[in-house]
């Protein structure tokens, strides 16, 4: 199993209805931006904070992310290079199927000024095309279970509901 990935920074430059867009490694300097998406989520308020005390924990997130080969942290950019997009893929190895891996696909976002263009479903159609590339076996992710608008987004794309997740915070 490998990644298809590249020496560069660049990872596709997406061309959609609401205009043309560079996936790219995400670096240090995109955190803030970064944050900014995740923070301006409505059901994740509580949890996430553009507050600069806070950007300690997100450094250390970054870093932890970024020197593991097996996650790939993806910024969607403008022309301009304004970061108006972001998701976390990870490659996991498994025993289940075969032996099968799998592309899990976490934290999507897309600035809500740039929704509606065709950005999101492009970001994840790029995702799935690299799972395949890496030779993934299934492409998986977890979306809240109020998010109803995102869920038909994910099955017009082809994802199914098979399965009930759980979680325990600690």
């Amino acid at each position: 199993m490998t990644r298809a990935t590249t020496t560069s920074t660049t990872l596709a430059t997406l061309a959609v209805p609401g205009g043309t867009f560079m996936l790219r490694r995400a670096r240090r300097d995109d955190l803030p931006a970064l944050v900014a998406l995740i923070a301006a989520d409505a059901l994740r308020a509580n949890d996430d904070s553009t507050n600069a005390d806070d950007l300690v924990h997100y450094e250390a997130a970054f870093e932890a992310i970024d020197r593991d080969p097996a996650h790939t942290l993806v910024v969607a950019e403008t022309a301009g290079g304004e970061v108006v997009g972001t998701m976390q893929l990870t490659l996991i190895p498994g025993l289940a199927r075969r032996g099968a891996a799998r592309l899990q696909v976490e934290a999507v976002r897309v600035a809500e000024s740039t929704r509606g263009g065709g950005l999101g479903g492009a970001m994840m159609q790029w995702a799935i095309d690299d799972a395949r590339a890496s030779g993934a076996a299934l492409v998986q992710l977890t979306s809240d279970a109020r998010r109803d608008d995102a869920h038909r987004f994910y099955e017009r794309l082809g994802f199914t509901g098979s399965h009930v997740g759980f979680k325990l915070f600690l």
